[in-house]
């Protein structure tokens, strides 16, 4: 018997995998997919996705991949680690996303033109929809993304031959800035948000109804969903990481529900490891720029500047030094997403013209 199965569950609900079956859609999660969508069918171009580490992107391009498979106008490639020591390398990586042969000595030109040729091929003549998903696209060079820009100038009067969905963490941010002709091209900019209180409760439970268990019954208790809210910071690869322990700790207590107590033992035990996400912050600060628009206000959770920098690691206290009612509330992070009009009917929003890009790029369009 599998562990779960002592618990009433058919399946693993707290797998740390990007699997579209357990994807919960939160309010910033489902508002970036509409986007998207809407952005990829009428093909207009360039789309970016920012998100701090283990707020999902990854999932969330695993399920846009899912969605556009289901329409069978859409041809959709997928890069997942964007490493590459040369542009050459690059161009035959391209070439092989399409199932291209590379033909020996060709020169940079030749490829490019290959692609070309090709991407009208499939979106003028056969009618298609191309898209390109890049994950982890902090890791573009310079070189890649000139090439991605020369590959958004191939297009009809009516829409791009190529639409590339990249999704990066912020370090890309002052890579694109130096490339105003490359910032220019995008239609969809949105930055995911960690959850709320709320969201966080939805996504556990979501989870394991997902994975059968009887809706009469709580396997969480609702103090312990709040603490793992209040541990977590909202951030969904860290809610899925500890409910897997705590149900894992609940089994080995002989108890049939995860408790507070034991979202609390368990994150006191590893309140002394490192904070890998705040180190990854440290090595690389990033000051957002000021004046962007803030999301929803979340109750409960401490409403911080935009351009405040990580706090240090060694004036953090640990959880096991902080007061149990006063463990470190989370933020919701700033919606940084617009679309360019004219896009879909939707509640009137700031436009993403001119005032937006100068606040976020400095001014260049």
């Amino acid at each position: 018997m599998e562990y779960y199965e002592s618990l009433g569950l058919v399946r693993e609900p707290f797998m740390d995998t990007a699997d579209p079956y357990f994807f919960y859609q939160s309010h910033s999660h489902k508002e970036t997919l509409q986007r998207l969508e809407i952005s990829v069918r009428l093909g207009r171009g360039l789309n970016l996705i920012l998100g701090d580490v283990g707020t999902g992107k990854t999932t969330l391009a695993q399920a846009l991949e899912m969605e556009l498979i289901k329409d069978d106008t859409f041809v959709t490639c997928k890069i997942m680690d964007p490493t590459y020591s040369s542009e050459e390398e690059f161009l035959e990586a391209m070439l092989m996303l399409f199932q291209l042969e590379p033909q020996p000595g060709a020169s940079r030109l030749s490829i490019k033109n290959t692609l070309k040729n090709h991407l009208y091929h499939l979106g003028v003549e056969q009618n298609k929809r191309v898209v390109l998903v890049i994950d982890e696209g902090q890791k573009l060079t310079y070189p890649c993304l000139e090439n991605l820009r020369l590959f958004l100038n191939y297009q009809t009067p009516q829409r791009k031959l190529l639409n590339i969905v990249i999704f990066s963490q912020l370090e890309i941010l002052p890579v694109i800035r130096a490339k105003a002709n490359f910032t220019d091209r995008i239609a969809v900019l949105y930055k995911l948000e960690p959850f709320s209180r709320e969201e966080t409760h939805r996504m556990i439970d979501y989870r394991l109804q997902r994975a059968g268990l009887s809706k009469p019954r709580d396997l969480f208790t609702t103090e312990a969903k709040d603490l793992i809210f209040e541990r977590t910071r909202g951030k969904p690869r860290r809610i899925t990481m500890l409910c897997h322990n705590a149900v894992e700790e609940a089994i080995i207590r002989n108890q049939d529900t995860v408790d507070a107590d034991i979202i609390r033992a368990l994150t006191d035990r590893f309140a002394g490891l490192p904070d890998w996400d705040a180190l990854a912050e440290e090595a690389q600060p990033l000051i957002l720029p000021s004046g962007i628009r803030q999301g929803p206000a979340t109750p409960g959770i401490s409403a911080e500047p935009a351009a405040r920098v990580s706090e240090s690691l060694v004036q953090r206290p640990t959880v096991a030094e902080r007061p149990r009612e006063e463990a470190r509330p989370v933020e919701r992070a700033p919606v940084v997403a617009e679309t360019l009009p004219p896009v879909e009917a939707a509640a009137p929003r700031e436009s993403a013209g001119n005032g937006f890009f100068n606040r976020l790029f400095g001014g260049r369009r």
